[in-house]
């Protein structure tokens, strides 16, 4: 009796039905890049000169739980499997890019700029978190300082370790010089 008057819901098995929109391809019209059509707001519009970076610095941000097991082979390709604020560098090529793509949604990418100039050695570059490689400028004395610091250590008016202790000592033990 009770199953008899329990309530059933009617709404449990009912599809919505959507009719299938039309796309519309305007002849002569847009922009077509690789994988899309860009219809810009203005006729005479140009697109801008653009200097694509050659590395990209790569942060994981998501947790590896609950994610599949390709997309945890990507990340593992990448050496991403580690801390989430372990960082990698990853060359600009397609190939990358296609694998990028993919976990796009738990990594961060962050293109490599070069404002000091590309480095010649690693010695002195730090990658910021805004994907700048700053080249350190290494601090290095002038010829003039290390020629008068030689020049020092080689005089001969100056006095050795063992009579500048015999001096000392003797100004201490007579602390009042009376022979002048």
């Amino acid at each position: 009796m009770a199953s008899f008057l329990k309530s059933i819901n009617i709404f449990h098995n009912i599809q919505r039905f959507y009719t299938r929109t039309r796309r519309y391809n305007w002849a002569e019209e847009g922009v077509q890049y690789p994988g899309f059509k860009y219809y810009p707001r203005y006729p005479d519009f140009k697109d801008p000169s653009y200097e694509p970076s050659k590395v990209f610095r790569v942060q994981r941000i998501k947790a590896l739980k609950g994610v599949p097991h390709y997309e945890k082979k990507i990340l593992a390709e990448f050496h991403l499997t580690g801390k989430q604020s372990d960082v990698v560098i990853v060359k600009n090529i397609p190939e990358n890019n296609q694998r990028l793509w993919k976990v796009k949604h738990l990594v961060q990418i962050k293109p490599v700029t070069f404002p000091d100039g590309f480095p010649s050695s690693p010695k002195g570059a730090v990658l910021k978190e805004n994907g700048e490689l700053r080249v350190m400028k290494t601090l290095e004395p002038s010829e003039e300082r290390l020629q008068l610091a030689e020049n020092f250590k080689t005089k001969a008016e100056r006095m050795d370790g063992d009579t500048l202790r015999r001096d000392s000592r003797r100004k201490w033990l007579d602390a009042w010089d009376t022979t002048l």
